[in-house]
Parts: C-alpha cells; sequence; structure tokens
C-alpha cells in the first residue's frame, strides 16, 4: 500500500488498530523504506506500507479503491476491538451492523483508506462452496 508517509502510517496503525512493525528496511539505492507490520500472533499475514514516491502515486494516497473498503480485519471479539479502537481516537464512518453472517464497521486510516473491522458469525455463508 502506497501513503504519503509510511513511517507515520506504521506508528498509527501499530498503536491504534495494535499491529505490531516486524520489518523496517531502508533501500538506500532507491531511497525506499518498507514497513511490514501485522496483528500480533500473526504468522501468515502482513501489511507492507511503501511511501508514494511520485506525484501520480501521491494523487491516488487514500483512494486506491475509488471509495471502497481496502482492508478487512477479521477479530474473534468484535465489541472488544471496537471499544478499544473507539478510545485510541479511532473514527468509525460506518456504525457497526450486526448481519446475518457478520458484525462489521468501518473506518478510516489516517490517509483516508477504509478498513472493516469485522468479526465473523459461526460458519459464515462466505466461507463456503456452492455445491451444485
Amino acid at each position: 500500500m502506497r501513503y504519503k508517509c509510511s513511517k507515520i502510517l506504521c506508528c498509527h496503525v501499530c498503536f491504534n488498530v495494535n499491529f505490531i512493525l516486524i520489518k523496517d528496511v531502508y533501500v538506500q539505492g532507491q531511497n525506499k523504506r518498507w514497513l511490514s507490520i501485522a496483528p500480533p500472533n500473526t504468522k501468515d499475514a502482513a501489511i507492507l506500507l511503501a511511501r508514494a514516491d511520485n506525484p501520480e502515486q501521491l494523487e491516488f494516497t487514500g483512494n486506491q479503491t475509488g471509495g471502497r473498503v481496502f482492508l478487512f480485519l477479521n477479530t474473534d471479539n468484535f465489541w472488544r476491538d471496537f471499544n478499544e479502537m473507539i478510545k485510541k481516537g479511532i473514527k468509525f464512518v460506518r456504525l457497526p451492523k450486526d448481519e446475518s453472517y457478520r458484525m462489521v464497521a468501518v473506518f478510516k486510516d489516517l490517509y483516508g483508506k477504509l478498513w472493516a473491522l469485522l468479526e465473523l458469525k459461526p460458519e459464515p455463508p462466505i466461507t463456503k462452496r456452492m455445491i451444485e
């Protein structure tokens, strides 16, 4: 993901969304910095943050998805995480909604990118395959 300042976003996500910094790599020849972050106790998934390198990339910062949710942050306890994020100042743009297959709320990061906090209900339809 490209941002105006990946280091500031990294601090925001690590503190407010409870992620941890996994790697901080500076590529001197290209003047690039790559920050890898992930939820704690996660071994299989991480997000790589990178600073926008040119005016074209900068123009799309925060709107890479055209206003749609870009990241889905699945949790095992929606209300615990939602309340903790509220305490830390996260601004939700869509309040919690209890749907047949999930509990979900949407928030914006520092640069306007939309994240969905969600807790899937047991055996949600989206995890089942259609059988004909």
